[in-house]
Formats: structure tokens, sequence, C-alpha cells
């Protein structure tokens, strides 16, 4: 069971349902994963740049998104996992969009980009032993531990393709 004093209250929904389905974090992640994959794999172009209201973020813009925010994420676990005790600076991820170049991406290559990157979450995490996994950092100002991390990367994921899901497609 994971605790609260393991990452900021803002996170609670993205981390409690999954630290409590009974399945690990690389389970949480593969199942995640693949949902994603299934679900934008054979979206129209038209869908792809489609923002559902002024100043929304496009289909591509979310993809890239979650690609960049899970390399954070897992920059930190990698970094709290080594009992580096270096505080994080956060990142700004309206910044990180607005220079990301997604809208003029290949769809195909965003989604192989993200099955990658979501690869290397997967042999992280398997990669840390249970210890490691409990240790705690700070990112942005927050405690957090690592396998807080991995079930948010998870939980970040999911909610954003329920957001697609439910206004982008």
């Amino acid at each position: 069971m994971i605790s609260s004093h393991e990452y900021a209250p803002y996170y609670e929904g993205y981390i409690q349902p999954l630290a409590q389905n009974g399945k690990s974090i690389v389970e949480n992640l593969v199942i995640s994963q693949d949902n994603f994959q299934q679900s934008l794999q054979n979206i129209s172009i038209e869908k792809q740049l489609f923002a559902y209201d002024s100043g929304k973020w496009t289909v591509k813009e979310v993809v890239q998104h979650i690609i960049d925010t899970e390399r954070v994420f897992c920059y930190r676990a990698l970094c709290f996992a080594r009992n580096d005790k270096t505080a994080l600076p956060g990142f700004d991820q309206d910044l990180f969009v607005t220079n990301d170049n997604a809208n003029a991406r290949n769809w195909n290559d965003l989604l192989d980009e993200m099955r990658v990157v979501r690869q290397g979450t997967i042999l992280l995490f398997n990669s840390f032993t249970d210890e490691a996994l409990l240790r705690i950092g700070s990112g942005s100002g927050k405690n957090m531990s690592v396998r807080a991390i991995g079930f948010l990367c998870s939980g970040h994921q999911m909610h954003h393709l329920k957001v697609l899901q439910e206004r982008y497609l």
C-alpha cells in the first residue's frame, strides 16, 4: 500500500487507483500503454490536429506532452532511486508544448516514440530494488517516492487518454 506522504496531494487521482488495483507498477505500465496504443493507432489526420476549444492542445500535442512528462518523471525516479538528494526543478508543460513541434510530426512516429519511452520506463522500474522504490526525493518543490512516480506514469497516461476519448475522439 502506498502512503499519501509519498506524493503531493494533486497526484492522488493518478496514483491511488493504480496503487490499489492489485497490479505492480510494471503491470500497470504495460496495461496502460496497450490501452493507449489500441485507442489511438487508427485516428484520422483531422482528429490528430483537433483541439476541442481555443487554446487547448491538439491530440498530437497531448501525446507529445505525455512523452515529455514521462521522460521528466523517469529522470526524477532515477535520481531518487540512486539516492541523489538534489532538489530537482519543475518544468513548464505549456512551454514544452509551445516548443515541441508535435503538430508537424508524423502520427506513427509519435506513437512509436511513446511505445519506446514506455519500454524504457518499464526497464527502468524493473531495475529498481524494493529499497530503491521507497526512496523519496524532491521535484517541483514536492517530495515523491520512486514507486509513486511509477504509478504516476501510468496514471498520467490514463488520465489523458480518458480526456482524449471524452473530448476529442
